[in-house]
């Protein structure tokens, strides 16, 4: 275990109350959740940006029971889209409650729990987010506001000799592309440390690429670009005719999910 992270001489009284308390009560609850955000990120690279909230990953069936636990607490809750996202209130500070990705892509689900790891915040045992699971919900966050490539570079930088390669590469699937975009942006980012990757993975998806090139392309009129950002391509869906990758059968959200998550991103904007 490496130091204990969130110093509490680094934090605002108020919110080391806020961590102490929500973190008390999500431990005395029982309800499995993981911490991840900023101060799991912390953990992996040593690079702190403390914030006002909390993000804690949950299994979307135990998202539920954790509002309540909060609720009778005093915190205000709300689901904030019914297909990743729900919060806690208190006061200024609020709870993310996250059990999937923003596009759908990434549900928390029992390997989160298996491989998390187990940590100590503000001297409570809690169990942290793998780095796996980190870089590969973070690696589908590539919008106009918000791109969390720098991130995954320092995760890689931080952490390449203890990833579990095989598992990352399982966890994109067929859409290793993304994965493969940002290796290769990390051998730009710090030339002097690409052989922090493993030949074997490069290999691997290197091989993939070639095989790509000499079969023959697919027809459909799919665009992808939605799972990395839920407004650029906008154009795409509304005016070119392309698919929705999001959408069912192929994705995970339903065209209801998407039209309101689309609303509310735009409302914010």
């Amino acid at each position: 275990m490496q130091s204990p992270i969130l110093c509490e001489d680094l934090l605002e009284p108020k919110t080391r109350a806020f961590y102490r308390r929500s973190l008390d009560i999500l431990l005395k609850s029982q309800i499995p959740f993981l911490l991840g955000g900023t101060y799991a990120f912390e953990r992996y690279t040593g690079i702190a940006r403390y914030t006002k909230d909390l993000d804690i990953f949950v299994r979307p069936s135990d998202c539920q029971p954790i509002l309540e636990v909060l609720s009778k607490h005093g915190y205000c809750t709300e689901i904030t889209a019914p297909h990743w996202l729900a919060k806690a209130f208190c006061g200024e500070d609020f709870i993310d409650i996250i059990f999937n990705g923003a596009n759908g892509n990434g549900e928390v689900d029992d390997i989160w729990l298996e491989y998390a790891i187990e940590e100590e915040v503000l001297g409570m045992p809690v169990r942290i987010c793998a780095a796996e699971e980190i870089i590969w919900s973070k690696a589908f966050i590539m919008a106009r506001d918000r791109f969390d490539g720098a991130d995954i570079a320092h995760l890689i930088l931080a952490c390449s000799h203890r990833l579990d390669w095989s598992r990352l590469l399982q966890r994109f699937g067929s859409q290793w592309r993304v994965l493969f975009s940002h290796l290769i942006l990390f051998g730009f980012i710090y030339p002097g440390e690409r052989s922090r990757i493993p030949k074997w993975v490069m290999n691997d998806l290197f091989q993939r690429l070639q095989e790509e090139l000499i079969s023959t392309p697919e027809k459909e009129k799919l665009c992808q670009g939605t799972l990395l950002s839920p407004l650029q391509y906008r154009i795409d869906l509304e005016q070119w005719g392309y698919q929705d990758a999001r959408l069912s059968p192929r994705g995970n959200m339903t065209a209801t999910e998407i039209s309101e998550w689309t609303a509310h991103l735009i409302e914010d904007a």
